[in-house]
């Protein structure tokens, strides 16, 4: 039972993450990725921000797909597979940011 509810906190993360890409479609202005800093000035808003939605719903269901292992019990070494796969996943999601979003959509000039 402590698995399965294991698996369900763990999917209503990604889910948030999951609401965040439908909050980033839909925001009229563009939407940060750093936490406590300014979003850098953006040339085009929303196609920025339609590519930031799809970023936060690839990681969301790459993030629940993740939380599979955690089905199989605590005790299982799955759950290594969980844990290293989240790590693997931010520091790509990062690296997708900075290279490819940022340098796409910061306004020059």
């Amino acid at each position: 039972m402590g698995h399965i509810l294991g698996f369900l906190i763990w999917a209503i993360i990604g889910v948030m993450f999951l609401a965040f890409g439908i909050y980033s479609l839909l925001s009229p202005k563009a939407v940060g990725f750093w936490a406590n800093t300014e979003t850098m000035e953006v040339a085009d808003v929303k196609a920025y921000n339609r590519a930031m939605a799809k970023l936060w719903f690839v990681f969301g269901i790459v993030f629940i797909l993740l939380g599979l292992p955690l089905l199989a019990g605590q005790n299982s070494p799955l759950v290594f597979v969980s844990v290293i796969g989240v790590m693997l996943e931010s520091i790509i999601t990062m690296a997708v940011y900075t290279t490819v979003i940022e340098k796409k959509y910061r306004r020059k000039g």
